[in-house]
């Protein structure tokens, strides 16, 4: 199966898309253009908004307002005023290190994990943002902070730490957010790429972004084997997330950098959005709970 090009354009580092059920609108981000694009699929209009300063993942909030995990802690952004305010950095003064990917869990709290820039040294973490702001450190010790996911019974947590291949299970407390317990779900193999961004869908099977391998695979985390495999004119896949109105269409957000010229002569249509409606449906994303 192949996915088609959505929507034309050179993201450099394409990440982090989020389907906002309410408005049936896609976000995602290019982290190293250090903007936030807001797509239309219905006009096929693609509007970005630059936040100065690289972003790796993009949620809605209960009030409307976006929420970031930038390269400088979170924040909010309004898209109406372009405001961009502060929450927190838990980071603050290590100018090395950067937001990568996350997501909005089961009860409203947003998880996204750091790395460093030039991706060296595990000197990364999770973090979980809760609804009154305060933040925990989760995970230690990670190199790519990634993908991230919940199954439908909302009593596990699935995790990526890219350079481990591997992709991780953890019980999860939807009432407290504690993940323990973490052990191996399944080896992601080399042949798929390097495990990037993922989401689940309906039926509680994992989609995951192979990096380097030009395509998105649906795989049993019961069993680790793989069920279907997506294929893209790119060669970097780093994410994915269902949307559209029904939930039946897989997003997924690509990326130009790390490529050779001979590369980007060969497959220009990497760093474009791509979608497949592959038979199966997602869930709908979690809000993050900034509203009492």
């Amino acid at each position: 199966m192949e996915a088609e090009l959505v929507y034309k354009i050179k993201a450099s580092l394409g990440e982090g898309p989020c389907w906002d059920t309410r408005n049936n609108i896609l976000y995602w981000t290019d982290i190293a253009g250090n903007v936030i694009h807001q797509f239309d699929p219905v006009t096929k209009r693609n509007k970005t908004f630059s936040i100065g300063q690289m972003v790796g993942a993009v949620v809605v909030a209960e009030d409307g307002r976006l929420v970031l995990a930038a390269e400088h802690g979170f924040y909010y952004f309004d898209i109406t005023t372009n405001e961009l305010v502060e929450i927190s950095d838990p980071e603050k003064g290590n100018l090395d290190n950067r937001f990568n990917d996350g997501k909005v869990d089961p009860a409203g709290r947003f998880w996204a994990g750091t790395m460093q820039k030039n991706d060296t040294q595990p000197r990364g973490a999770l973090y979980c943002l809760f609804a009154d702001h305060h933040i925990e450190e989760k995970l230690s010790g990670l190199r790519i902070s990634n993908g991230i996911a919940w199954d439908l019974e909302k009593s596990r947590m699935y995790f990526i730490d890219t350079p481990t291949g591997n992709i991780y299970v953890f019980h999860y407390q939807k009432e407290t957010g504690v993940i323990t317990n973490q052990r191996v779900a399944f080896p992601f193999p080399e042949e798929y790429g390097s495990p990037d961004g993922m989401t689940i869908d309906s039926e509680g099977m994992l989609w995951i972004a192979g990096w380097g391998s030009g395509q998105v695979t649906r795989w049993d985390p019961s069993t680790g084997k793989v069920l279907l495999t997506i294929k893209l004119a790119a060669k970097n896949i780093t994410s994915c997330t269902f949307g559209g109105k029904d939930l039946d269409t897989l997003y997924i957000t690509t990326a130009r950098i790390g490529m050779t010229d001979q590369e980007l002569e060969n497959l220009p249509l990497s760093g474009s959005l791509f979608s497949v409606k592959p038979g199966v449906k997602g869930v709908p994303a979690y809000y993050f709970a900034n509203k009492p």
